[in-house]
């Protein structure tokens, strides 16, 4: 399996657990298909079978990872979490990005 069909079939198994969620639902993004909360993205398997994460710029730097770049831009609430890092880390960097954009996206509880 390459890592584009690994990340796939990782994002696969992280994604259930938020469906049953209120207001979540699968969207595209960029090619792909990404985890929203109120039509707000917060997580998707990039092609290089990355989980690509929207979090605060200093949770970015603080977990020590990368940016996402798109044309040669970092992104700068866009994160990449490596297929290497492992299931446990995508889970938990996946919880804090939906926990993030849920409190930032019209419409939470938690506004």
């Amino acid at each position: 399996m390459d890592d584009r069909a690994e990340g796939r079939a990782r994002f696969d198994e992280l994604a259930p657990e938020y469906l049953t969620r209120p207001d979540v639902a699968v969207s595209r993004m960029f090619g792909s298909e990404a985890l929203s909360v109120r039509g707000k993205m917060f997580a998707f398997a990039a092609n290089d079978g990355c989980l690509v994460v929207k979090l605060p710029e200093d949770r970015i730097a603080a977990l020590q990872l990368d940016n996402m770049v798109m044309r040669g831009r970092p992104m700068r609430e866009w994160a990449k979490v490596p297929l290497a890092d492992g299931a446990e880390r995508w889970r938990s960097t996946a919880a804090e990005a939906y926990a993030f954009v849920d409190a930032i996206t019209p419409g939470s509880s938690h506004a």
